[in-house]
């Protein structure tokens, strides 16, 4: 696709703005030119787009990063991604305030690098969150006061405990005294039996084994509790600083998203920039006019997936002599690429692209209409033709003075007459119509077209250049001015395979038919069988008035001739064709037909 061949984008904004681009073209010829100019830029300072293209592989996609905020629905990740794509957007400034890129001025005089939005996720989340946002883990410290202070007292908790049961030590002389954390008790204070005499009034038996007994105090118990809470506040505060942060964030969402464009803006003409240097595009010139001039123009999207040599051909188009190009050559020569790679090819231009010709004056179109290939649509009950007639009707209906209509093959889903009869009467009226009269390719296979040439002189006959050998021929793909007077079905059925002896009938046939050798069904006079078998359905269905083969109705037959009609009352009339009847009942019975 043509998406495939100019899409270099680093960043998902640029991916999906070329996208926009190739189905919105611009009609305003200095929005063109402006898009044109930076890539231009950009074409001509190769190290300028290497260092823009390293910052844009660390941009995330700051658009939906923006719509999972303003939902709510995003996550630390998120804004950690945030956080580094934000942090490029300086130094993307200071590359484009350089003085040599002048043309990117119109993005550069309102950029805003976010730096307080930066700063705050820099400040607010930590380095390497947790994808949940209810666990914790996710706020630092520092960020909150009492947040801090949880903090401190989950991690400081073995600090604490350790202090807690050297000052119990000391204070009640018992060497062997620990303080411990079961889960099903909680925190405790452990003494071995002899020493057990020597636990204070205010311990409270919590547990006995069968070497020690296990107490707790008032001070043991409050820090149990304060450091149970505190992991279920930390988490809870810390989920609510989190959608403060995201309430922030949203805040500023307009100046988010206006950054996210530029950056695509940016990507996407790096992105053509790039293309233009590695497939030899050129700059197109833009015109109001309605001419359309492409130099050896080339199909962006064939030349890339052929081995050979892609062989470029030109066009030109304008409003006074060559308005419409009716294009005839054989079948396989290259007459639906060269539609389809001007249709392409002014579609770049109007993009802001550069575009594969060796030059290119385009005047801007304001739609590409197109009727190419053969489809039906069954289960709307149209079939190919219906199709192809509600795609020829909604161009004559739509198209203006400065479309390009690219139409292909009209006219071929129904008889040849038919057939040709609709493509004359569209072309015609194409070219007569007030409110038409725009640029047209018109292939087609009906060479009796190529003599509209001779009542309209805005129009100009094109062929495909075939080299014919014997029996074999060359495709060159070269498109010159003048017309074809054959289509080559046949060879290219041969080429594809098609049985030898069907491939040998079909000449024989079409040699008849083109010597004007046809009886009077218009059939080749060479198939006889038809012939004899058609003779025989009619003798099958013998009018009266037939030549009888052994003249037995031969006195009937003259009587009604001087049968005088005018002269005969109704009755009489009658009596004469009962008479008549009579006269051939008798015959029949005398020798019956077999």
């Amino acid at each position: 696709s043509l998406l495939s061949v100019i899409d270099r984008c680093r960043t998902p904004m640029g991916k999906r703005n070329i996208r926009e681009w190739i189905i919105r073209p611009l009609i305003d010829r200095e929005n063109i030119n402006r898009r044109l100019s930076i890539v231009t830029f950009f074409f001509n300072d190769v190290n300028l787009r290497r260092e823009l293209f390293t910052l844009f592989k660390n941009i995330a996609d700051i658009e939906r990063i923006s719509g999972r905020i303003s939902l709510g629905n995003a996550n630390a990740k998120d804004l950690i991604a945030l956080r580094e794509s934000l942090k490029t957007f300086p130094l993307i400034l200071e590359l484009l305030s350089q003085e040599k890129v002048g043309e990117v001025s119109h993005i550069t005089d309102d950029w805003d690098s976010l730096i307080d939005m930066t700063e705050l996720i820099e400040r607010s989340i930590v380095d390497n969150p947790p994808f949940s946002i209810r666990e914790g883990n996710i706020i630092q410290g520092s960020y909150n006061e009492e947040l801090e202070e949880l903090y401190s007292l989950t991690k400081d908790n073995q600090t604490w405990l350790r202090n807690f049961e050297n000052r119990l030590k000391e204070e009640n002389n018992i060497t062997n005294l620990k303080v411990g954390y079961n889960k099903v008790y909680g925190f405790y204070i452990e003494v071995t039996k002899k020493n057990s005499h020597l636990v204070p009034e205010n311990f409270i038996r919590r547990q006995s084994l069968v070497n020690c007994e296990r107490f707790i105090n008032d001070e043991l118990k409050g820090y149990e509790d304060k450091i149970l809470n505190a992991e279920e506040r930390k988490k809870e505060l810390e989920f609510n600083l989190f959608m403060e942060i995201l309430s922030k964030i949203d805040s500023n969402r307009g100046r988010l998203i206006l950054m996210a464009k530029k950056i695509g803006y940016l990507d996407t003409l790096l992105s053509f920039a790039v293309v233009a240097e590695e497939n030899r595009y050129v700059e197109p010139v833009i015109k109001e006019n309605n001419e359309l001039l492409l130099e050896e123009g080339r199909h962006p999207v064939i030349e890339g997936n052929i081995e050979e040599m892609f062989v470029a051909n030109s066009i030109e188009l304008n409003d006074i002599d060559r308005r419409m190009a009716i294009i005839t050559g054989p079948n396989m020569a290259g007459k639906s690429t060269y539609l389809r790679q001007t249709g392409l090819i002014v579609l770049m231009a109007q993009i802001g692209s550069y575009v594969p010709a060796k030059r290119a004056e385009v005047g801007i179109v304001d739609r590409i209409f197109t009727r190419v290939g053969a489809q039906d649509n069954l289960y709307r009950g149209q079939s190919t033709f219906m199709v192809e007639m509600n795609e020829a009707a909604n161009i004559l209906n739509n198209a203006t003075k400065k479309s390009l209509v690219i139409l292909d093959e009209i006219g071929r889903g129904t008889s040849t007459f038919d057939g040709l009869s609709i493509a004359w009467s569209i072309v015609e009226h194409l070219l007569t119509d007030k409110n038409l009269k725009c640029r047209t390719l018109f292939a087609t296979h009906y060479h009796e077209l190529t003599n509209i040439q001779a009542l309209y002189k805005d129009v100009v006959n094109l062929l495909v250049k075939v080299e014919e050998y014997q029996d074999t021929i060359t495709f060159s793909h070269v498109v010159a001015e003048g017309k074809a007077d054959k289509s080559y079905g046949i060879h290219v059925a041969k080429l594809a395979g098609v049985p030898k002896a069907v491939v040998n009938r079909a000449e024989i046939i079409l040699e008849e038919i083109e010597n004007g050798n046809v009886d009077r069904y218009g059939l080749p006079k060479i198939d006889m069988r038809v012939v004899k078998k058609i003779k025989k359905n009619e003798a099958l269905q013998t009018s009266l008035f037939d030549k009888p083969k052994k003249n037995k109705y031969k006195e009937i037959i003259q009587g009604l001739k001087e049968l005088d009609i005018n002269s005969l009352t109704p009755l009489e009339a009658l009596n004469q064709l009962q008479m008549i009847k009579g006269k051939i009942r008798d015959k029949e019975e005398e020798s019956p037909e077999p």
